[in-house]
């Protein structure tokens, strides 16, 4: 994982704390487990994005996936992401979509109450490719 510096550990939480707020918007009412996420593209421009479940709970949205998505929507495309903050741990699935698409930096809570810091090749080290 990686190290940060003060001044950069200060900008972590400050993004960490904006998808914790965000998260309280969340639909949870199967879990109650509520998630954020926050997106800040290379060009400056920040989405949001909330778990969202669903009774057949494969079908439930993770924050990571909506907020993604909300930049896709406004035109963004792997490699135009600068960084993730997310109010908890990536799941798996979510580790491959921000592999997929190339962000360097995802910054969440950990279970401990501390801030990580990795990029998406740290969190997903051997990923899934489609082949040619």
């Amino acid at each position: 994982m990686t190290d940060v510096g003060p001044t950069e550990s200060a900008k972590n939480s400050d993004l960490v704390e904006r998808a914790e707020q965000v998260a309280r918007q969340a639909y949870a009412p199967y879990s109650n487990y509520h998630v954020g996420a926050v997106v800040r593209t290379t060009d400056g421009r920040e989405f949001v994005g909330i778990n969202v479940e669903n009774a057949a709970y494969p079908l439930t949205q993770c924050a990571e996936k909506t907020a993604i998505g909300a930049a896709a929507s406004a035109g963004c495309r792997p490699g135009d992401l600068e960084v993730v903050a997310i109010s908890a741990s990536p799941c798996g699935g979510c580790r491959q979509w921000l592999h997929e698409w190339r962000v360097p930096r995802v910054e969440y809570r950990r279970a401990d109450g501390t801030i990580g810091t990795a990029s998406a090749a740290e969190l997903l080290p051997d990923t899934w490719e489609l082949p040619g």
